[in-house]
């Protein structure tokens, strides 16, 4: 018997980091095995193991676009005599897509084909039989936005007269895993290494990292149970995290290193309870700073100016230029530490880092928050 099981991954907001981590964990069997195990709800899957899952995306190339680069096929083994394909399709939306399900139908159907071509390479005609029977196929959308699924999971819904032509029109659902549905108790209670990095990938904002709270045994049992490899893995896909959320290079160095190092229990509560708003503060201003150093000196003398142009007057202009730019920079400075609390109190990153290089823009926010 065959098998087939489709994987679409949905993103949302910044996909390079994201993309990054949907290839590290749907690339690793042991991950993909955990998936087809505890998620899935199939008794048939129940017993899937690692060493069961073989890749073999380099057969399916060419039903890949450009854009689908990051796409694998897993090869399953569930019996001695029995053999299903798992195959992971990765996408990166910045809303839902409604056309997923025909995306869906174009894989099975050339599967579906490749699979006929090769038993015909070893037995001409075998598809002509009675007997002859195509591998069933397990479509799976894995959906990691903060917004609501709102596509049918039927094919047939996309149909013009659906209820009328329905003995003509092929119909099937795929499984629809929403991550946004699933509560930190309910990814805990899974207890694998897949649901720690669920749980990682759903996070949106800095402030939701804030409010992660695991509990200990979950974190201990995964530190000292999950393999060098797995371990690897959430290392990096919080490192993919930590660096979206903007935080400093060496506080992201030093939480993954620990990862690897076992220290998760210990290490998420106080990175979690050391990481309060004066650190992101401190962390937007330096990369404030910075974003308005790479938009030139010009830019940057006309942020401190602004301020300091009064006092620079008063004591003459050719101390003033002097003393009103550096008091016109420190107060300036304290300004944009205002906004930039405010802006993170919300989640507004992107706000945040065009402010520190749009001066025009930068006064609509002072404006729009009553600065």
């Amino acid at each position: 018997m065959y098998s087939v099981c489709i994987d679409t991954f949905y993103q949302i907001s910044n996909s390079k980091p994201r993309d990054s981590s949907s290839k590290l964990i749907f690339g690793n069997a042991e991950l993909c095995s955990q998936l087809l195990r505890n998620y899935m709800d199939i008794p048939l899957l129940k017993n899937v193991r690692a060493e069961d899952i073989e890749d073999v995306t380099e057969r399916y190339v060419p039903m890949f676009t450009e854009e689908r680069n990051s796409d694998t096929v897993k090869r399953v083994k569930i019996s001695e005599k029995n053999i299903f394909y798992f195959v992971s399709l990765i996408e990166h939306k910045t809303k839902v897509d409604y056309n997923v399900s025909m995306q869906m139908l174009r894989y099975m159907v050339y599967i579906w084909e490749d699979y006929e071509k090769e038993m015909e390479r070893k037995k001409k005609g075998v598809s002509k039989t009675k007997d002859f029977r195509y591998p069933p196929i397990l479509p799976i959308v894995y959906y990691e936005g903060s917004r609501t699924w709102t596509t049918p999971c039927n094919f047939k819904d996309r149909i013009f007269f659906d209820e009328a032509f329905e003995p003509f029109t092929p119909k099937f659902f795929y499984k629809l895993v929403q991550l946004n549905t699933y509560s930190v108790e309910d990814l805990v209670g899974k207890n694998d290494e897949l649901s720690l990095l669920m749980l990682i990938n759903r996070l949106q904002n800095s402030s939701e990292f804030r409010k992660l709270d695991l509990p200990k045994g979950y974190l201990k049992n995964l530190s000292e149970h999950s393999t060098d490899e797995l371990l690897d893995i959430i290392a990096r896909v919080t490192t993919s995290m930590l660096r979206h959320l903007e935080l400093p290079e060496n506080e992201v160095t030093e939480f993954t290193e620990q990862v690897k190092e076992r220290k998760m229990a210990e290490l998420f509560e106080n990175f979690v309870n050391d990481v309060d708003m004066s650190s992101l503060y401190k962390i937007a201003l330096e990369r404030g700073k910075w974003k308005a150093e790479q938009a030139g000196e010009k830019k940057g003398r006309e942020i401190g100016l602004a301020e300091g142009e009064k006092r620079g007057r008063e004591a003459g202009l050719a101390e003033g230029e002097k003393r009103g730019r550096e008091v016109g920079l420190a107060e300036g400075e304290l300004h944009f530490a205002e906004l930039t609390r405010l802006l993170l109190e919300t989640g507004r990153l992107d706000d945040l880092a065009r402010a520190a290089s749009d001066a025009e823009y930068r006064k609509k926010l002072y404006r729009e928050n009553g600065l």
